[in-house]
């Protein structure tokens, strides 16, 4: 019997959809037996891995990993990740396929806040990452003027202990000393970056209030990045009317900031420069031949605050405690600060070469504690072999669990155990030439403010241990407990006792 011509027209574009679908099933097939993907957990539909991150996605990866092995494959919504735990996986991502995980994933809320991602930081890789990445490294961040900066460093650094002096009434006096090393780091970037502290009485904007919002908003899970048809859920929660309104913000402090300076500039040749300065040298593109636009300035003035004041106060604040939660490393820090500083009143910048321990110290606290726990991820530009075995896509994403790497049992003698000796004697340092220590990560990538931020850690931390005894309230034993965000922080406040000492 013969068929009417309407079933024809059903049949044929039947046929043809079996035809795709056996078409794609049979290449697909044998295309994926060449190949070998990292090990990976059981997915959910839609949501795929993403159940599996917990609140603390650094602690949650690394149990992962125990299971499924230092290199992962984890599928977030939409989007394929590599989960590197080890280092020889950081060291392949970072160094012998640095170019090929060189750009950053796309993210909505970094575009907001940081003009269309036109930073250092998140910029994607490309003539003009490039460009803008030399001008902070040989303009901002070179070590001539890091050195530059140290009249600041040490200013505020003895304002800091000159207000937890005046907060020492007596002997029990219980002081937050987190709040001292916050306003410390956030005075410091200040003034290196905007040449003067901005408070709010004198402007009327709450700064200190709005740089912590931005890095609030840099921490905050964004469900549309890797579920794309759920992104009108931020329309519902508020995140798309907060990124608003703190983009706003920052850009009218922001363009205050740059008019007065402008202003001042005309009064005052001949003073010290600030960050701002440079970049408005810079403008004309007549140094380096790239004209920075206004908008790209704003960003990487952004990048300064939001990689310098949190990262450097979440590393003083583990620092300081956990040698409180270890009295024999801080009696024998403070015997070597003061040691070395025997008949001076204050630690200057020059003394802190000598001072081994005081650097024992610091790279053990980055060991257990980095601020990064996960660095900012990265993003394939191509297929490539990972270790030589694992065949991984374009644009995947590569998270470096730097946290779980601090706690291999592997490469470290009981990792648990804050032991600031491991590292006397020894050549690793957090440079991103050892890939044991890499809180500032490594590679093009690297974090370009690493030799600022150790500069104003050492001092801070010896002038602290210098002028001062400190002790738990009551013998209290201190909450380790973390809290995630861009940066991975304590959660409870640093209240400690501080007891002046004649040195």
């Amino acid at each position: 019997m013969d068929l009417p011509c309407s079933w024809y027209s059903l049949l044929i574009p039947l046929f043809v959809f079996i035809f795709l679908i056996i078409h794609h099933c049979f290449f697909t097939t044998s295309n994926t037996q060449n190949v070998l993907l990292p090990p990976s957990p059981t997915k959910l539909p839609i949501i795929g891995n993403l159940h599996q991150l917990g609140s603390l996605p650094h602690r949650s990866l690394h149990k992962l990993s125990k299971k499924y092995g230092p290199v992962m494959l984890l599928h977030l919504g939409s989007k394929p990740v590599i989960i590197a735990s080890s280092v020889e996986a950081a060291r392949d991502i970072m160094k012998t396929h640095d170019l090929v995980w060189a750009t950053r994933p796309k993210s909505s809320i970094v575009d907001r806040l940081f003009y269309g991602s036109k930073d250092v930081g998140f910029s994607p890789f490309g003539e003009y990452w490039r460009q803008v990445k030399s001008i902070v490294v040989l303009h901002l961040l070179n070590n001539k003027t890091v050195q530059s900066y140290r009249r600041v460093r040490e200013e505020e650094t003895a304002n800091m202990i000159g207000k937890i002096r005046d907060g020492c009434d007596s002997s029990s006096s219980v002081i937050n000393l987190g709040d001292h090393l916050g306003s410390l780091t956030n005075n410091i970037i200040s003034r290196v970056a905007l040449g003067r502290i901005h408070n709010e009485r004198e402007s009327g904007i709450a700064v200190k209030a709005l740089l912590e919002q931005l890095l609030a908003l840099l921490g905050t899970f964004n469900i549309g990045e890797y579920i794309p048809w759920l992104k009108w859920l931020n329309k519902i929660n508020g995140l798309d009317n907060r990124v608003k309104k703190v983009a706003k913000d920052l850009d009218e402090f922001l363009d205050s900031v740059i008019e007065e300076h402008i202003i001042k500039r005309e009064y005052s040749a001949g003073e010290a420069k600030d960050f701002l300065d440079v970049l408005q040298e810079i403008q004309n593109g007549k140094e380096t031949g790239f004209p920075l636009q206004r908008d790209s300035l704003k960003a990487i003035l952004l990048d300064s605050f939001a990689g310098g004041t949190d990262t450097i106060y979440t590393a003083l604040d583990w620092t300081m405690a956990e040698l409180l939660r270890h009295p024999r490393a801080m009696k024998t820090l403070q015997n070597e600060v003061r040691g070395l500083t025997q008949g001076k009143s204050e630690v200057t910048e020059d003394d802190l070469k000598n001072m081994e321990y005081l650097r024992a110290v610091i790279k053990e606290s980055f060991r257990l504690h980095p601020p990064n726990s996960l660095l900012v991820p990265r993003e394939s530009r191509e297929d490539v072999k990972l270790l030589g075995c694992y065949h991984i896509p374009v644009r995947t994403q590569a998270i470096i669990n730097v946290w779980a790497i601090g706690r291999d049992p592997l490469l470290w003698e009981n990792p648990e155990e804050f032991r600031p000796e491991r590292f006397l004697n020894s050549d690793i340092d957090f440079k991103g030439l050892n890939f044991e220590l890499i809180p500032f990560g490594a590679g093009r990538r690297g974090c370009p403010g690493s030799t600022f931020a150790i500069a104003v850690i050492e001092l801070a931390l010896a002038r602290l241990v210098h002028k001062f005894n400190f002790a738990l309230p009551k013998e209290e034993d201190l909450d380790m407990t973390e809290c995630t965000g861009i940066t991975t922080r304590r959660k409870s406040p640093l209240l400690v006792v501080a007891i002046p000492c004649s040195t």
